[in-house]
């Protein structure tokens, strides 16, 4: 008989799950198991006003006690949202020369298997969740956080000054309460999980740095104001890509001095498995045709040179003449003006057969 997954792995896979976004609409899905939600797009910067915080967390499949923290906190609602926006984009960017290129056909079916994938996708979506949320802190969106509490900054004048830092430490703190992240199982997939979720969450903090501002008479630096500050999520996104690239397949052992089942690789370079590591159970298939996991690489644009080889799967590949407009002959005109032609040019597109 099969365990249940715990709610944390499962709440991770809301993020991590069949989301959509257009102009109208986005689709945030739980766990593989659960239906598609529809929600009402697109994303806002705004918290929103009134009760409509609260029919968005009753639009959400969330368990009951999520609920709770969700109607108590008017801006979580859209924190959840922007992360999903930026696992997703994130996701797809980092995967776009890859077989798997984050699609999201089959990603229900791809979320109940350990593959290499399946901690990539946790790992995003614990990291956008993490990145958010101490975002929505020092912006002002979340009513019950502020800015981060470094030593010698008060509210106030990190506010006066702008130098509000992203709160990290709050971010990291709600999001384990959220998810109700407890001891973890006993069964290897839920330590997998687990663990890869929590990867996610130390590549956020990796990120973090330290911004400074100097105050003074004519711009010198008799005063200076530091404060922490996350990096761009791409730079998180790269992170875990070479995570994925270097991931450690695992399998449970027992701890003979605890008694503790725990998991285990194989040694690298005399190391044992790092906290830092992704790691999976089995190997991936190949994603190149139409299966329940992906719909496979026919159709896709790939590089002459560089990835219609592996893209392709040694399929080959069709070529096609396509036109494209583009400023050419661009003149700058007092002032701070630029004028530019529109040039059409002819150019080779490369996409892989089917078959």
């Amino acid at each position: 008989m099969r365990s249940r997954l715990p709610r944390t792995a499962c709440l991770l896979r809301l993020i991590a799950l069949c989301i959509l976004l257009s102009q109208t609409a986005a689709y945030f899905g739980l766990t593989g198991r659960e239906p598609l939600v529809f929600l009402p797009g697109p994303f806002s910067n705004d918290p929103p006003t009134g009760k409509a915080h609260l029919k968005q967390c009753e639009q959400m499949t969330l368990t009951r006690r999520q609920k709770r923290l969700c109607r108590r906190e008017p801006g979580l609602a859209e924190t959840l949202r922007e992360s999903v926006r930026l696992s997703l984009l994130e996701c797809r960017y980092q995967f776009r020369n890859e077989r798997w290129n984050c699609s999201l056909d089959g990603r229900g079916s791809l979320l109940k298997r350990a593959f290499k994938e399946t901690a990539f996708l946790l790992a995003v979506s614990s990291a956008a969740l993490t990145h958010a949320l101490a975002k929505a802190c020092s912006s002002g969106r979340m009513e019950r956080c502020t800015c981060d509490e470094s030593p010698g900054i008060q509210h106030r004048e990190a506010w006066q000054w702008g130098v509000c830092g992203d709160n990290l430490k709050y971010s990291t703190k709600f999001l384990k309460k959220f998810l109700g992240q407890k001891r973890v199982s006993k069964d290897l997939r839920a330590q997998i999980d687990a663990h890869n979720i929590n990867v996610g969450i130390r590549a956020v903090k990796s990120a973090l740095k330290t911004t400074c501002k100097c105050h003074g008479v004519s711009g010198s630096c008799a005063v200076r104001t530091c404060w922490k500050q996350l990096s761009p999520f791409h730079d998180t996104g790269r992170l875990l890509k070479y995570r994925y690239d270097t991931a450690v397949r695992v399998l449970s052992v027992t701890n003979a001095a605890t008694g503790e089942t725990e998991l285990a690789g194989p040694r690298r370079h005399g190391q044992s498995l790092r906290t830092t590591d992704l790691v999976y159970l089995e190997d991936s298939p190949s994603f190149c045709r139409p299966s329940r996991y992906s719909p496979g690489t026919g159709g896709r644009t790939c590089a002459k040179d560089t990835s219609c080889q592996s893209l392709c799967c040694g399929r080959g590949y069709n070529t096609a003449m396509r036109l494209t407009s583009l400023s050419c002959h661009c003149q700058v005109r007092w002032c701070c003006h630029v004028e530019c032609q529109t040039c059409v040019r002819e150019e080779e597109v490369y996409t892989c057969k089917n078959a």
